[in-house]
């Protein structure tokens, strides 16, 4: 089910800068009984991250009317995706873009993040992200780098690939957000050359703070994930994930996914 700029329909202009180039940026957040969890959060991203690509953002009272007709009282899962519209050919952007506002709605996921915590299998990515700090960050429409690591296997039995950039750096997972706690200390990629700062990790690095906790920012290499003493992927969509195993290596559990996964729910 979705709506185009508040009308029923599964279709878009084949001019859309959005089909064309990747011109826009996206959320996928939850909602539960037909409100969306973490609203204020996720708007706050999508209105920043539209900013950092010049498109104006949609005032948060027409989404949301829109993610109620969409859900109507059900849990779910809600895409919100702003395109720059239609324009000239060439990549010239429109001077007053006329943004095309997406919003569509999934049944919820298998697993519910807020009844347990899922252990994972992982594995490493061949496919490097290349460095751009004028995107890093945003949840940008282009995410072709992810298409691509996600199709290097088949297997059922893993959930989640490693990416790491162009210098060798661990960035992220295919779907979330890392972090790994080694010798007490958690900590996170810095993602100021690539990747995307998700809203699970926002909210994780806040509630730390309100806790009292430092998080380091900091390069990681494959090696620290690897003899970290726990290891977690996290997003909007599934909460925090235990790693379990990683190809050959596995790791027991810690307690350190049930503390995070308190933390994104609890923190205001």
């Amino acid at each position: 089910m979705s709506l185009v700029n508040g009308i029923p329909s599964d279709c878009l202009p084949v001019e859309d800068r959005g089909l064309a180039y990747g011109d826009g940026v996206f959320r996928t957040l939850r909602v539960q009984g037909g409100q969306p969890v973490w609203w204020r959060d996720h708007y706050a991203k999508l209105a920043r991250d539209a900013a950092a690509l010049n498109l104006p953002c949609p005032q948060a009272a027409i989404l949301l009317d829109e993610i109620s007709i969409l859900a109507a009282g059900r849990d779910g899962v809600v895409k919100l995706v702003l395109t720059r519209g239609g324009g000239p050919r060439g990549y010239a952007p429109p001077s007053d873009p006329q943004v095309t506002r997406i919003v569509l709605f999934s049944p919820p996921p298998d697993n519910d993040p807020g009844q347990r915590v899922e252990d994972i299998t992982v594995r490493w990515c061949t496919l490097r992200l290349g460095r751009q700090p004028r995107l890093a960050g945003i949840k940008h429409l282009n995410r072709l780098e992810n298409v691509l690591a996600r199709a290097e296997w088949h297997d059922p039995a893993v959930h989640e690939g490693l990416l790491c950039d162009d210098t060798g750096a661990v960035i992220s997972g295919i779907m979330g957000n890392l972090f790994i706690v080694s010798q007490g200390a958690l900590m996170t990629p810095d993602l100021a050359q690539c990747g995307v700062a998700g809203v699970a990790r926002t909210r994780i690095l806040r509630a730390a703070g309100e806790w009292g906790m430092t998080v380091r920012m900091t390069r990681i290499e494959p090696q620290d994930v690897q003899s970290a003493d726990a290891v977690m992927l996290c997003n909007s969509v599934q909460g925090v994930r235990r790693v379990a195993r990683l190809e050959a290596q596995t790791w027991p559990s810690s307690g350190w996914a049930d503390t995070l996964n308190t933390w994104l729910y609890e923190v205001d």
